[in-house]
C-alpha cells in the first residue's frame, strides 16, 4: 500500500491540483474547440458560474461596476453584467478600450440592447457608486506592460478608491506565469481563476494583487488536461484538504519501525532552536529522537524533550559543535543538520554532508555550504537524498545567480536541477522542487509563520518525517516521493499555524505553539 505521501505525488489529475502556463491553457483550450465546444457556449458557462459565485460571496451587494476588456475575458465580464442585470441589479459598465474581438463585440451591443449604463470613464464609473467591481479587462496571457492613458487612469482610480475588486481569471495587469505586475496592476478582494490553476497566482509576488483565489471548474476534461499537461505534471498546487496526515500505524508496530532521526543542532548563543527543532521532529511521529548538542545544552534539553536522546558533543571557544566523532552516523534513518548551529560549525557539517544518510540543511548548515568552494556542487555527488530547506537568503546565498524574490517556482526548480537535491524554498507560497523537474507548491499560508523559530520546528517535522519514511520504504523511495513528502510537511506545517491562528490570532502562534498545533492539524483533518 503507498504511504500517506504519495497521494501528493502529481498522479490524481484535477483541476484544483494541476498548475499551468498561459501557452499550456490556451493548448488545453484549443482542443476543447477543436473537439466541437462552441466558444460562446463556453463563455455563456463561465459567465454564469461566475454570476453565481458572486451571489455565494456577496449575497447582500445589488450594484455592480463591470470593467469590460477587447478579449474574451471582458466577454465572459459582459454575461455576468447581463445576468446580474437581469435579476435586477444596478450594472454599470466602463470599457476603456476602441475595439473588442467579434464574440465580444456582439455581447457588448447586446448589453446596450438592453439599457444597461455606460461609463466613459473612470470618474463616471466611480460616480455611479457600485458597491463591487468585476475586472474583466485581460484575464489569462498578458505579456506587455500595461499603457494608454484611460487605462492607467481606471487601474490608478479603481486601486484609490478603495472599492471591493473581483477579477476574472486574473487581476488586470499581472503575468500569467510569473505573478509579475507588468506596469500597473488592480488589486482585487478576490480572484475567480477560470478552469485550471494559473501558475503567476502561486508566486508570491501576486499575493498582494490577488486577494482571496477561488477556482471556477467549469468542467474541463480530464483527458485534455493530460493531453496537454501529461500523466505527471511538473506543478503540482498542494492543499490542507490534499494531505493524507500519517496517523494510521499497524497495530503491530514499535518504535523502531517508525523511524531514528537525528538532529544536529543547537549552540551556546541559540540553544532554543535544538528545542524547537526537536518538538518539530516529535510531532512527526516518529519512532526515535536522537540530538547533538553542545555539551552545556545537554540537560536544559531533556528538561524540555525527555522523550529524546541528547547526544553531548564537545563545544568549540565559539560555543559551537566541535565534532560528531562519537556519533555512529549509520544509527540513523535520516539526519538534519543547521538548526541554531552557528556557522563556526563547519567540520560537522562538512562530515554529514560526506556522509550516505539522508540528510536535511537548514539555516547555518546552508551558511557553511554557500561559503565553501563548489558550494552546492558538493551536493551533487552525494550517494544519498538531500533535502535543503533555505529562506530567500540563504537562497541567494547558494544560488548567486537566480532571483528568490521574482519568478520562485522557476527558481526552485533551477537549484534543484543544479545541486541534485530537494529544495525547499521558503516563502507565502512554498516552493518544493525535485531535480526531476517537479515543483509542488504550497497554496494555503499565514504570516502567521512570521516569528523565530518557525523554521526550526519546519526543519524537524521534515527529518523526523523523512527518517519514518527511509525506515519503511528506502528501497523504494526516488527524487518525486521524497520531494512530496516535504511538500506533505510543509503544508503540514503551515495548516497547523492556521489552526492555531483561528483559535489565538496571529499574535498568539509562536513557533512552540506551531509545533504543539501539528498533532491538532492531523487529528482534525484526518478521517
Amino acid at each position: 500500500m503507498a504511504a500517506p505521501d504519495d497521494l501528493l505525488l502529481p498522479q490524481a489529475m484535477t483541476p484544483g491540483t494541476a498548475l499551468v502556463t498561459a501557452a499550456q491553457m490556451r493548448a488545453i483550450e484549443g482542443r476543447i474547440f477543436a473537439a466541437g465546444m462552441p466558444v460562446a457556449a463556453l463563455m455563456e458557462k463561465v459567465g454564469g458560474a461566475i454570476a453565481r459565485q458572486l451571489r455565494r460571496d456577496y449575497p447582500t451587494v445589488r450594484s455592480w461596476g463591470v470593467l469590460v476588456g477587447p478579449g474574451h475575458n471582458g466577454g465572459d465580464a459582459l454575461v455576468v453584467a447581463r445576468e446580474l442585470h437581469l435579476a435586477g441589479d444596478r450594472v454599470v459598465l466602463h470599457h476603456p478600450f476602441e475595439r473588442r474581438k467579434p464574440l465580444t463585440d456582439d455581447h457588448w451591443r447586446y448589453a446596450l440592447s438592453l439599457g444597461l449604463a455606460i461609463a466613459p470613464t473612470v470618474e463616471d464609473a466611480l460616480a455611479a457608486g457600485p458597491e463591487v467591481w468585476i475586472d474583466g479587462l485581460f484575464g489569462f496571457g498578458l505579456e506587455r506592460a500595461i499603457a494608454g492613458d484611460l487605462l492607467l487612469k481606471t487601474f490608478e482610480g479603481l486601486n484609490e478608491s478603495g472599492r471591493s475588486v473581483v477579477a476574472i481569471d486574473l487581476p488586470s495587469g499581472l503575468h500569467t506565469d510569473s505573478g509579475e505586475v507588468l506596469g500597473a496592476a488592480l488589486r482585487a478582494e478576490r480572484t475567480y481563476c477560470l478552469g485550471l490553476w494559473k501558475r503567476g497566482l502561486l508566486q508570491d509576488g501576486a499575493l498582494p494583487w490577488c486577494g482571496a483565489a477561488r477556482l471556477i471548474d467549469f468542467g474541463i476534461p480530464a483527458a485534455d488536461i493530460r493531453a496537454v499537461l501529461g500523466e505527471t505534471p511538473e506543478l503540482v498546487r498542494v492543499s490542507p484538504d490534499a494531505i493524507a496526515y500519517p496517523t494510521a500505524r499497524s497495530p503491530l508496530t514499535h518504535k523502531y519501525q517508525q523511524g531514528h532521526g537525528l538532529l544536529v543542532v543547537g549552540s551556546r548563543a541559540y540553544p532554543g532552536a535544538a528545542i524547537l527543532a526537536g518538538l518539530g521532529a516529535m510531532g512527526s511521529g516518529v519512532g526515535l529522537l536522537s540530538l547533538a548538542v553542545p555539551e552545556p545544552l545537554q540537560l536544559p534539553l531533556l528538561n524540555h524533550l525527555p522523550e529524546a536522546i541528547a547526544h553531548p558533543c564537545p563545544m568549540d571557544d565559539q560555543g559551537a559543535i566541535a565534532d560528531l566523532s562519537a556519533l555512529d552516523l549509520a544509527r540513523y534513518d535520516a539526519i538534519a543538520v543547521g538548526c541554531g548551529l552557528s556557522t563556526a560549525a563547519v567540520e560537522p557539517v562538512m562530515a554529514l554532508v560526506a556522509s550516505d544518510r539522508p540528510l536535511v540543511l537548514d539555516a547555518d548548515a546552508l551558511t557553511v555550504l554557500a561559503r565553501r568552494d563548489g558550494g552546492v556542487e558538493i551536493l551533487r555527488d552525494r550517494a544519498a537524498p538531500t533535502v535543503l530547506l533555505p529562506h530567500g537568503g540563504e537562497f541567494a546565498r547558494l544560488f548567486p545567480d537566480l532571483d528568490p524574490q521574482g519568478d520562485r517556482l522557476t527558481a526552485a526548480a533551477i537549484a534543484a536541477q543544479r545541486s541534485r537535491a530537494i529544495v525547499l524554498l521558503k516563502g507565502a507560497r512554498t516552493a518544493i522542487a525535485s531535480p526531476t523537474g517537479r515543483t509542488w507548491v504550497v497554496a494555503d499560508s499565514t504570516p502567521a509563520l512570521a516569528r523565530g523559530g518557525s523554521g526550526d520546528v519546519l526543519a524537524g517535522l521534515v527529518a523526523g518525517r523523512l527518517a519514518t519514511r527511509c525506515r519503511q520504504e528506502r528501497d523504494h523511495l526516488n527524487s518525486d516521493a521524497i520531494a512530496a513528502t516535504v511538500a506533505h510537511c510543509a503544508a503540514w506545517h503551515a495548516q497547523a499555524a492556521r489552526l492555531a491562528e483561528g483559535d489565538r490570532t496571529a499574535l498568539g502562534v509562536s513557533a512552540r505553539t506551531v509545533a504543539e498545533y501539528l498533532a491538532i492539524a492531523a487529528h482534525r483533518q484526518s478521517p
